[in-house]
């Protein structure tokens, strides 16, 4: 059973998730909040009786914009507790700043709110079984449309790639491009189960959750630089 919290300060549109997760057999809501510090209270057991206590939860619907606490500072200090849930970002249009810094936080993809049915269950069951589920090239958009916030590279951070091998190297380039593991495996002329082994080494040497934070990476240490043709 795949446990889920949502956190929104709609209610109407936490219901209407609910409504959606109930009914799959898998899934079951277990957690809400409506804002981002009651859901960062309820998942450390702040209370000490009750809340969602830690590792009962799985995936965390997170919306970007609430108040009290918004979900990007949310999403961070969840990520950054050890062994704590998968984030995935709720918001109402792609190319928005939160969703970039939630990215940056370690949310392992985003979604829009009007997501049909089926694809929001699709996208909670990929992000429990350990993938990204924002196809990368929509994460690459976001990041070249936020480039300006990135840290000015001036070519690739050598110590922070330095652990990778070539091959590694060249994969992590490609995902950063958006590409998918298939089209990578025809560019490299590698089998698509080799580049799925690059890639798990890649996020294993460099210590990143998923494919999202892999492209983030690649970004932030200047080995692709936004808006040079790939």
């Amino acid at each position: 059973m795949i446990r889920v919290m949502l956190v929104d300060d709609q209610e109407l549109l936490r219901m209407g998730f609910r409504m959606v997760l109930g009914a799959q057999p898998d899934i079951e809501v277990v957690a809400e909040a409506a804002d981002g510090r009651a859901a960062v209270e309820a998942l450390r057991g702040a209370d000490g009786a009750g809340g969602a206590g830690g590792a009962a939860v799985d995936v965390v619907l997170m919306d970007v914009r609430m108040p009290v606490m918004d979900g990007v500072e949310a999403t961070r200090l969840i990520c950054a507790a050890e062994g704590g849930p998968r984030v995935l970002i709720l918001t109402t249009f792609d190319l928005d700043e939160y969703v970039f810094a939630a990215l940056r936080a370690g949310a392992s993809g985003f979604l829009l709110k009007d997501v049909p049915p089926a694809e929001l269950v699709s996208a909670i069951r990929a992000v429990h079984g350990g993938d990204a589920v924002v196809a990368p090239s929509a994460t690459r958009r976001l990041l070249e449309r936020f480039a300006v916030h990135l840290p000015s590279p001036g070519g690739a951070d050598p110590a922070a790639v330095s652990g990778l091998t070539a091959r590694e190297r060249e994969v992590l380039v490609l995902v950063a491009r958006g590409l998918s593991n298939t089209e990578i495996a025809g560019r490299l002329e590698l089998a698509e189960a080799t580049v799925k082994t690059h890639l798990g080494r890649v996020l294993a040497k460099l210590g990143l959750r998923d494919r999202a934070q892999a492209v983030v990476f690649a970004y932030e240490t200047g080995l692709i630089v936004p808006g040079a043709a790939g």
